[in-house]
């Protein structure tokens, strides 16, 4: 079953996530993790991971998920076009379901026990008539959609409390780096400048920042700078790549292009043309 509104529903998917590999999509994603340990790193922060955890995201918000080696790491994903679900509930409801990935753009909440409970009999059930080949099992799969966002409405809209929850003192140090970093990618941000901000041994933060996200630190701000680009390309089709090219951080134009094609598949000017034809 491949709906136009729909990109994505991976129910109790069980392969780790080990690499450092950043995601970046125009949809709303729904992440619920179901067992084991883990993190999510999305923009500037670390969620960490446990069984009843729920995620709402903006797509092009940078993000990535690690598994820890010898931990299980099973998590149910839903990423959708949040167009389709305006176009079908605006004129039916008096509350619009898309309002925790509008107001909060990117949360964490942790689902109580009689939550987890009622969310994972929806998923359940979500599965079941995404799999069935017969069209009213695809049109209760939509209304059961919808239910589902109703459902994370209703939870977000209670006070809560967001535990950090790191489990040690180097993920705190990795998180004040993303921090930074956030605050000056588009600037030329040198080792020396980040030991001396963060008062912690640039050599031991380089070690830590790895061994926490996967990646490397410069690897990191090129991927964000990049992710920045895109955004841009997609907020302002007229802007000029050289514009974007110095406006996210980078030197000169053919650095820019070369990175950017080198993640992206396609160079600035060819993802810039993209993103006008659709408008």
């Amino acid at each position: 079953m491949e709906p136009a509104y729909l990109l994505k529903y991976e129910y109790l998917k069980r392969v780790p996530v080990t690499a450092g590999n950043f995601q970046s999509h125009d949809h709303y994603e729904i992440f619920y993790f179901h067992e084991g340990k883990g993190q999510y790193l999305i923009g500037d922060k670390i969620h960490v991971l446990k069984p009843g955890t729920l995620i709402v995201m903006h797509g092009l918000t940078l993000h990535m998920p690690k598994s820890f080696e010898g931990h299980p790491y099973v998590r149910t994903l839903l990423n959708f076009d949040p167009g389709y679900f305006r176009a079908a509930s605006e004129h039916v409801f008096s509350i619009n379901p898309l309002q925790p990935f509008e107001r909060l753009r990117n949360y964490k909440v942790q689902l109580s026990m009689e939550e987890q409970d009622e969310f994972e009999e929806m998923l359940r059930k979500l599965n079941r008539l995404y799999s069935a080949q017969d069209p009213v099992s695809h049109e209760r799969f939509r209304v059961l959609c919808l239910d589902a966002l109703f459902f994370i409405c209703q939870v977000l809209m209670k006070p809560v409390t967001e535990e950090a929850g790191f489990p040690s003192e180097k993920e705190q140090h990795v998180q004040n780096a993303l921090s930074y970093i956030e605050q000056h990618y588009m600037t030329d941000i040198r080792l020396d400048q980040l030991q001396e901000n963060l008062h912690i041994n640039k050599y031991y933060l380089v070690r830590i920042f790895q061994e926490v996200t996967g990646m490397t630190i410069f690897h990191y701000i090129y991927r964000r700078r990049i992710n920045q680009a895109k955004i841009l390309f997609l907020l302002d089709p007229e802007k000029s790549v050289t514009d974007i090219c110095y406006e996210t951080g980078f030197k000169n134009h053919s650095h820019f292009s070369k990175v950017f094609k080198q993640w992206e598949g396609k160079t600035p000017t060819q993802y810039r043309r993209l993103v006008k034809s659709q408008f």
